[in-house]
This record gives C-alpha cells, structure tokens and sequence, in this order.
C-alpha cells in the first residue's frame, strides 16, 4: 500500500485561492486508484494514532481528532465520486469497480477498530459533565450512534460477517450504478422521418439531430435521458413514437442482458435485511428510520397513506378530463401511462390557457440561472462573481470539462463563503439526473473551510452559439438542486461532519424544495423569463395563467412519486422477495396503482436513489416528509409579507440553512416556525381535502 500522505497526495493536497481548490487539471483515471488507496492509508494512521494515545480519551484528542482523520480521503474521494458520476468512461469504471470494496472494507477497519470505539464511547459517556459546547456535544452523539448503528458494538465474528455484506454491497451497488449507466447511454430512439417529429420545439428537434451526428447516425435521436423524454412525452403528436419512448426510458435495467439489474437488486435486498438482523433491527427500514425525522417506518407509511387516497381520487378526475378531450378530438384511444403528459397539457391549454409550448422560449437557462443568483442574494446575502477556469498557476479554479463554470461566492460584507460549480449538459458518462455535491463542507474549527459546492444537470447541449431553453418542470429541478447548494454554502458551523446538507435524509429536501417556490414569483418570472428570441419578459397573462395552473396535474406528479415511495418502503419491510419484476408489479397492484399512470417515477430496475448505495433506501419517502415542512413553511412566507419578507427569511437562513446538524432538525424547524408544521399545510398546496376540513 502507498505510503504517501495527505502531504504528498496530490489530490489530497487542494492548493490555490479560496483555502484550496480541487486538483481537477491534474486527475487521470490511472491516478485515482492510488491517490485513494494513500489517502485511506493517511487516514489509518491517524485512527490508530488516536487509538493508541495514552492520554484519557477527550473530546480534542478523540473525536475532533477523527474530524481531521478523514481530510485526505475525503478529499480524494471529492474527486474520485466526481469522476465517477460525471466522467464514468471504460476506465473510471474498472476504477470504481476495483475500489469500491475496498473502501466499504476501510471504513469497516475503522468502525471496528476497538480500542477506538471505547475512546469515542469514553467521551460520549462523559459528554454532559465534560463542560463540552452543545455543538461539541452533538458531534459527540453523532459520532459514537453512527459507529453503534455500523456494528462498532457487535462481537468479533458478527464485525467478519458485516465487513463480508459491506463489501459485497459495495460491488453490487457499483455494478447497478454501471448497469444502469450503461441502458441510458446505450439505447435511444432513432427517427428516420422528420414528421414524426411533430409538435416538438425546433430547439428538441435540432439537438436530437446534433445527438444523431454524435452517434454516427442519420436522422434524429431521442436520448434516454428524462430532460428529453419528458419534452418528448408532453408535446409529440405521433402516438406511436411517444410509445417507444416512453417503453426505452420506462425498461431501463429491466430488459433482458448484460445490463438487467433484478438479480442484483434481489441481493441487495438480502443483504441489507441480513445486516439490519444483524445489527438487532427489524428490518432494513428500521434501521434506516432510526434517527430520521420520522423515526420509524410507520409514521412514514402514515403519512403515505394519508396522502395517496387523494392523490389517487385527483388522478381519477384528471383522467376523466384528458379522456374526454381524446374523444372530442375523436382518437378513438384509452388513456395509457404515453397518453399522461401529452392529453394533461391539452387540458391544461383547455380550461387554463396554457400551453407549455408557450412558456419554454421564455425559460433560459443562463437568466434563470441569474434569477437563482438573485434569490440568494436577496434572501440570503450571498452574492455569486463569476471565476477563470484554469490552471492554479495561472490564476484560474481547475474544472474536470469544459462545459463547467465556478463562481465565487461571497456576503454583502465582502466575507469569502465558498465556490459554486455548474456543470449543466448531458455527455456519455454522465449519470441521469439532477444533483447537488458538496466539495468540501463549511467548517470554522482549526484552520477553518469553506464551502465549495456544485450543481450538475442533465440539459441537452443546444449548437453553439444557441441558447437554451428548459421545460417547467426542468426549471423547478434547477431551482430544487440550487436549494441544496445554498444549504451547503449558508452553512455556519464548527465542525465538518455537522455542516450544510448532513442533515437527515426527510430533512435535507426541506431547504431544496422550499427554493423551487420562489421560480414562480412574478419577481422572478417578470424580470429573468425573457423570450429566447425577442428579450422581451414574460407576459403577466402568462405569468397569471402559471400562478392559477400551479396545482394542475398534482394528481399524477403525487401519484408517481408515492407508489416508487411506497414500493420502496414496502420492499425493505417485507422478507426479500425472490423475483423483484413480481414483486413490482404485485405491489402497485396492491395499492391501487392507476392504469393511466402504469409505472412509478422510478422503477425498480434502474431506481438509483436505492440501489446506488443506502442514501435513499426505504427514505424516498423523504421527498414527502419534507414537502410536509416545505408547505408549512412557504405559508409562514405568506401570512406575512409574502415571499421576499426579510424577517421571515432570516429565520428560515438562521434557523435551518445556516443550522446544518448542529440541533435536532424538529427542533431545527420549531425555532423557524414557533411550532410543528402543520400537514394539513400540505393538503392545502396540494389541493387535496385534509380531515376536518
């Protein structure tokens, strides 16, 4: 094993302006592996420092000390989780598949290191009389719970058997990752025939010819990406190519071959049900509610539960709506899941006037991109300036493509608070999706950090010297995800493992999700909706038509997401089902999945929140728990002096995005609100009947 440390690790050593930035300019594939295996080195040494001090065990020589154990690795592993998600050519892929167990294995090394479980469970023992701050004292429950909930505690033989089902977890979970990858770069809709092509915006239509080109292709190809499909869903007059679209994105993982991933996740599931045993919980879900808002799995199904009935009933009537515009227009169809979106905007343009076709021109991703800026400069005091890339010597920020940019980030004071990155198109290799990642967490103990943050799409790349436009729901996604960087960036704590988005997974969407409310505000929508073509602001017709139409289609967008939330949770409560396509089916079956909607937001077969690691597993309920906040909070913006009052934004900044993990997030949102958030707030936005009401 490498010998080098943080020193003389290149990409653990962040040097230039701003306390450092990543080394991108200086990453190779070959690299990595090494740069990490250092770096896990570096920080091992440090553990086994800590656990062989002679000295009682205190707060500053045990668990601040393991706060700066970890730099190195989490500094490469910055870059390593960068290339992997944006960069996953064939060469970061053997990479990640070589290094992936032996990562889960280097945590395990640590996590069962028993002389330092009893300094950390020494410190936590004592944390009360120890005159420790409150912050110090939270970083001490955190740190000695998440070495318990690992299996710190369990005997020698159980600790063998729960390194054995991280590893393999680790493989598996690569492997699903690579799998899925794989479909969405792979596979896509070829178009012979540009009148099949109708209804699509030209800007659709050129960038599908560009994507053929890319490929090699004649004609015009359909990416599997959702930033495609979804366009592509809602605006297609051609029935039939809408079908196959819709079939390509919905099969994903799901097709017979080298990148089916139902075996894979038939062991997942074992394997997390078998460690969830083992650490003498019920399930896996269970273990994973533990220290969530919500607790337990049932006060999440709960709030499920509650929800889908409406949710179910709405889809009913909408329908009924769509179905009978199909038969007035005399297209002699059922409504299937291909129809939703297409005949949903017919009504739409019917009973509000609005059409999607007409607001797209008016949605530019770089002014909206300047309207986020206003937000969290009007909100928030932070204020973005745009950075050089380039190299460190030359005075720039590295970045690991061209097509990313940085900004600096500073408060009206002139106080450097961090960086942003954007990386906005799709490129083979990338992930699908939206993200936020965190670069380096914000922390003021020692020398000090700030944060450096990044936001990553998945738009299509227009040709150069085109603007591009996005749909509706793509622009509340960008707003969603800058919600999660500006946590990161608001973040004001001591200590990294306490700061910006590492919260609890049914809180952390909370802050994203109360962003996207303020896209719609005619603030935004007057000044940064300009036309692509003509510059001028977006009507305020237009933007009325928006504001009344906000609830419209909430029944499938609920729907979608709560039968992939239900299934989730159903999945990681019940014994590990032998055949997971069944299992599925079965389930939606179950819970009265509507015909006309046909398939969750995200199937199982390519359902990366769950099987890409255990962020989200048996938690993508957390979108709702958090929506729940995010309802009740939005209303303590309008019983007041609406979305832009000052004293209403300071405590949502002071009291949630600044807060980071430094208190109970219950306790987090009380001294926002004053009280508990109200669920029937989330009735209420959603438009659906709350009891009693």
């Amino acid at each position: 094993m490498p010998s080098a440390d943080a020193q003389t690790n290149p990409l653990a050593n962040w040097t230039g302006p701003y306390g450092g930035v990543p080394p991108f300019d200086q990453v190779t594939p070959a690299g990595l592996g090494p740069a990490l295996e250092a770096a896990m080195a570096a920080e091992l040494a440090a553990v086994d420092a800590i656990a062989e001090n002679a000295e009682p065990a205190t707060f500053d020589n045990t668990i601040a000390a393991l706060e700066r154990a970890g730099t190195a690795l989490e500094r490469v592993g910055t870059i390593y989780s960068v290339f992997t998600s944006n960069l996953a050519d064939d060469a970061v892929q053997a990479v990640e598949r070589e290094m992936s167990p032996k990562l889960a294995a280097h945590g395990d090394r640590i996590i069962q290191n028993g002389p330092l479980f009893a300094r950390v469970k020494a410190v936590y023992d004592s944390r009360e009389s120890a005159g420790l701050t409150a912050e110090q004292q939270r970083l001490t429950w955190l740190t000695y719970t998440s070495f318990v909930r690992q299996g710190a505690a369990l005997d020698a033989t159980s600790k063998r058997t729960l390194a054995e089902i991280n590893g393999t977890l680790a493989t598996l979970t690569t492997d699903f990752a690579q799998h899925v990858l794989a479909d969405e770069n792979d596979r896509f809709v070829l178009v012979d025939d540009q009148s099949r092509l109708a209804g699509l915006p030209e800007s659709l239509v050129a960038a599908a010819a560009a994507e053929a080109t890319r490929r090699g292709k004649t004609g015009w190809a359909l990416a599997n990406t959702r930033s495609v499909v979804e366009p592509v869903l809602t605006v297609a007059d051609n029935r039939q190519l809408r079908e196959e679209v819709w079939r390509m994105f919905v099969s994903r993982g799901a097709e017979d071959g080298p990148t089916n991933t139902l075996g894979i996740i038939r062991e997942v599931v074992a394997l997390r049900a078998e460690r969830a045993h083992l650490l003498g919980y019920a399930t896996h879900a269970h273990w994973q509610l533990e220290h969530a808002m919500a607790r337990t799995p049932e006060r999440a199904m709960a709030l499920m539960e509650e929800v889908w009935t409406p949710a179910v009933a709405t889809v009913a009537s909408e329908v009924a709506a769509m179905q009978a515009v199909a038969d007035a227009e005399g297209a002699a169809l059922k409504i299937e899941p291909w129809d939703y979106r297409y005949y949903a905007e017919k009504v739409r343009l019917r009973d509000y006037d609005l059409d999607e076709a007409e607001i797209v021109p008016y949605l530019q991703l770089e002014k909206l991109r300047e309207g986020m800026f206003h937000v969290a400069a009007t909100l928030f005091d932070l204020h973005f300036s745009p950075l050089d890339s380039g190299p460190v010597e030359q005075g720039g920020v590295p970045v690991f493509h061209p097509d990313v940019r940085v900004w600096g980030v500073h408060r009206g004071s002139g106080e450097h608070v961090g960086l942003w990155y954007f990386d906005p198109f799709a490129r083979p290799g990338k992930r699908s999706g939206a993200w936020m990642s965190g670069y380096r967490a914000q922390a003021s103990c020692d020398e000090g950090s700030t944060a450096i943050v990044s936001n990553n799409c998945n738009f299509t790349k227009p040709p150069a010297g085109e603007a591009v436009t996005i749909s509706w729901t793509d622009a509340e996604t960008l707003f969603h995800e800058f919600g999660h960087a500006l946590h990161g960036l608001s973040s004001k704590v001591t200590y990294s493992s306490l700061s910006g988005t590492r919260v609890p997974r049914d809180y952390v969407e909370f802050p994203s999700q109360v962003l996207e409310h303020w896209l719609s505000t005619p603030e935004i929508l007057e000044t940064y909706a300009l036309h692509v073509e003509t510059g001028e602001p977006i009507p305020k017709d237009l933007v009325a038509k928006i504001e009344r139409a906000s609830a419209f289609n909430v029944g499938f967008g609920t729907v979608e997401f709560l039968a992939s939330a239900l299934v989730d949770m159903k999945l990681h409560l019940a014994e590990p089902p032998a055949d997971i396509a069944v299992f599925e089916r079965e389930t939606l079956a179950a819970i009265g999945m509507p015909q006309a909607v046909g398939v969750m937001r995200h199937r199982l077969p390519h359902f990366l929140h769950l099987f890409t690691g255990d962020a989200y597993s048996a938690a993508y309920y957390s979108y709702l728990w958090a929506d729940v906040l995010t309802a009740d909070a939005w209303e303590a913006f309008t019983e007041a002096e609406g979305p832009w009052d000052a004293e209403v934004a300071g405590r949502l900044v002071g009291q949630v995005f600044s807060a980071g993990n430094t208190v109970d997030a219950a306790e987090a949102y009380r001294g926002f609100r004053g009280r508990d958030p109200d669920t029937k707030a989330l009735m209420r936005k959603r438009g659906f009947a709350a009891a009693g009401e």
